[in-house]
């Protein structure tokens, strides 16, 4: 089953679901560390060479995974009417601060006219470069927004999990592999 349905996630879905957040962890890991690294580090080029062309897979993935969300039926949350709002609003906020961190990472990279080569394979244009101080603004925003995303992705794990086994909802199987005819559980 690679399409969604109205009460499971289809491969596609679930693929994009678990490339994006294996790359948000990967990106976050990444940078933190290039921030530890000296001019001399072999790793002070490599690692931001890395960090880039990922993060421009991702932006590009995360872009497909919008289009696909918005063709697709989205299956029905579980739980109750508040922990439905709960799960809708922190979807909403989870792609906000995803775009929010993958666009300010581009603007940080392209604030002095070069586009990122991504992987050497092809080069993304920079396409915005004067906004006054780019690269700092730019810089301050990617910080927080990758800090606020990688905490909230934290929660959204718990709230998988707390779904999954003490709501006895199927939550989380749903994003492990497509499950035909699947009850949502109790609604209280």
């Amino acid at each position: 089953m690679l399409r969604n349905t109205t009460s499971s996630y289809g491969w596609i879905a679930i693929l994009i679901h678990w490339l994006s957040a294996f790359a948000v962890i990967g990106l976050f890991a990444l940078g933190y560390w290039m921030l530890t690294l000296t001019y001399y580090d072999p790793w002070y080029r490599l690692g931001p060479w890395w960090h880039k062309s990922i993060g421009m897979l991702l932006l590009s993935l995360t872009l497909a995974r919008l289009v696909w969300r918005f063709v697709q039926p989205r299956p029905q949350l579980s739980g109750r009417a508040i922990e439905r709002f709960a799960a809708h609003a922190g979807h909403t906020l989870l792609y906000i601060l995803l775009l929010v961190t993958l666009i300010s990472g581009y603007l940080i990279s392209t604030a002095e006219g070069r586009g990122i080569a991504v992987f050497d394979w092809f080069e993304v244009p920079a396409f915005i470069t004067s906004i006054p101080q780019q690269a700092d603004v730019a810089g301050a925003i990617h910080w927080y927004a990758a800090l606020s995303l990688v905490l909230l992705a934290t929660g959204h794990a718990l709230a998988a999990l707390w779904h999954h086994f003490a709501r006895k909802h199927n939550t989380l199987k749903r994003m492990l592999a497509p499950q035909e005819n699947t009850s949502l559980g109790d609604k209280r």
